[in-house]
């Protein structure tokens, strides 16, 4: 069968991505998991993408797009906006690549998350006092400063970077049946679509978002980028709306949508802590609550890889989640 295409993105830009970024990136393990195959009947594999640099999969995407500015793109600096971890992998690769860096958060976001986009080296503008006001308080930085955007997930260079992830997996696990990605804007899973699909068209790409944060699940019911008031545990995948390029290439290229509620979003965070390990923020424990739910509808015996990104869970939130399973 003929590779699948998005038509935005090709499998030849995830490639040229990856070039792009170098060896400048962990090549993140993918580890089987016993306890998770038993009980789901499939062969699983987590993608351990928290344990790239920053703590999350969000550099690739970064260092791919600051690689295609012009020297004077590069010279007036970059901006974005982010809830945490696009903030910390701009800081860090904007660092890395000797460019200024601005981050729009607001003042709601995690504590955490703005003191280590702070320590990467990014001035932080934490002026506004929600995510709506913040889009806001963007519109107005970029028209102030001259910089140039950094889409946390609906830039194509971006999207292509984050698809190398998706390259990594169909390397590390070629006959893959499924793959499981957790969804904020949209990004990284049109992008691990865009290269799983470009080399193995019959493997499921499916799309994990909580039941209170599901802007792509809406978006591509609508056919179109819809608005959506956010509000699960899971921060990391509170995006108000999905990229309208990553509801494009999602819908070309067939990409599953499932939702997964607040309590097996817990869940599955315990399990990802006690069993497997991995110090994950709930939003990295999405795709694993899809399948300790059974709602990914898999075939016994499939091989399925489910990406775990981030790592930056607060403490606090930790404590919280595991001490009421003891409860």
């Amino acid at each position: 069968m003929a590779p699948v295409t998005g038509a935005l993105l090709s499998l030849d830009d995830v490639r040229a991505a990856r070039e792009r970024i170098g060896g400048r990136l962990h090549r993140t393990p993918l580890l089987s998991s016993r306890t998770m195959s038993e009980r789901t009947g499939a062969d699983i594999h987590f993608k351990a993408e928290l344990f790239q640099r920053t703590g999350s999969f969000k550099p690739r995407g970064v260092l791919s797009k600051l690689a295609t500015l012009s020297e004077e793109e590069k010279r007036r600096g970059v901006i974005s906006i982010s809830a945490g971890n696009h903030a910390q992998a701009l800081a860090y690769a904007s660092a890395v690549a000797g460019i200024d860096a601005l981050v729009v958060m607001w003042q709601t976001a995690s504590p955490m998350k703005i003191a280590a986009a702070r320590e990467y080296g990014a001035t932080i503008d934490t002026d506004a006092p929600d995510i709506p006001a913040a889009f806001e308080r963007l519109d107005e930085l970029i028209a102030s400063t001259g910089r140039t955007l950094v889409h946390p997930y609906d830039d194509l260079a971006v999207i292509a970077g984050q698809g190398t992830v998706g390259l990594e997996i169909v390397e590390d696990l070629p006959d893959a049946d499924v793959v499981l990605v957790q969804v904020g804007g949209g990004g990284l899973v049109s992008g691990i679509a865009t290269a799983v699909k470009g080399t193995r068209p019959d493997t499921r790409v499916v799309a994990v978002e909580p039941e209170r944060s599901c802007a792509l699940h809406q978006s591509l019911e609508a056919g179109r980028p819809v608005t959506v008031e956010a509000k699960s545990i899971a921060d990391g995948l509170n995006g108000p709306y999905a990229g309208e390029n990553c509801v494009e290439i999602c819908s070309r290229l067939g990409v599953e949508s499932i939702l997964v509620s607040e309590e097996a979003l817990r869940d599955a965070f315990r399990f990802m802590y006690v069993r497997m390990k991995l110090a994950c923020e709930v939003a990295g424990a999405a795709t694993a609550a899809a399948l300790l739910a059974g709602v990914a509808e898999l075939e016994p015996g499939s091989k399925v890889a489910a990406v775990v990104s981030g790592g930056n869970v607060a403490p606090e939130t930790a404590a919280a989640i595991l001490a009421a399973d003891e409860a």
